[in-house]
């Protein structure tokens, strides 16, 4: 069976890009999220934050936890099912500062239109 667990790379990945967007140190985000310094340097490490932490962490980049999750011991054979692109880029396009919120929206919508053609080709066999 398999377990979920806290992507810490994406987790990391995504407050490093939040946090450069806003021109913080790592101390000024952990103020701003409400953990301890400590808990910056233990994701910097690889270890995973606690679950109050974690609330916390996602809850100040304004995604949702599941975005953070992945499955680990996947079974032999078994191919784990990627999380949704979208998914994966929405912190990273919500980070930058040179994109306003209707930039990030109608780049979400084109990502996502390409998303479900490439879908449709591959079941169609078109490639």
């Amino acid at each position: 069976m398999a377990r979920t667990k806290v992507n810490v790379a994406a987790l990391y990945a995504a407050l490093d890009a939040a946090r450069a967007s806003r021109d913080l140190s790592w101390r000024q985000l952990a103020v701003q999220v409400g953990v301890s310094p400590s808990t910056m340097t233990r994701l910097a490490n690889g270890n995973r934050p606690d679950v109050d932490a974690f609330a916390a962490l996602v809850s100040w980049l304004g995604e949702p936890a599941e975005s953070f999750m992945v499955d680990e011991g996947v079974r032999l054979g078994e191919v784990p099912e990627e999380p949704e692109l979208l998914v994966q880029l929405a912190p990273l396009l919500r980070a930058r500062s040179d994109l306003g919120e209707a930039d990030v929206k109608h780049l979400e919508e084109l990502i996502g239109a390409a998303v479900r053609r490439f879908a449709a080709d591959r079941e169609s066999g078109s490639r």
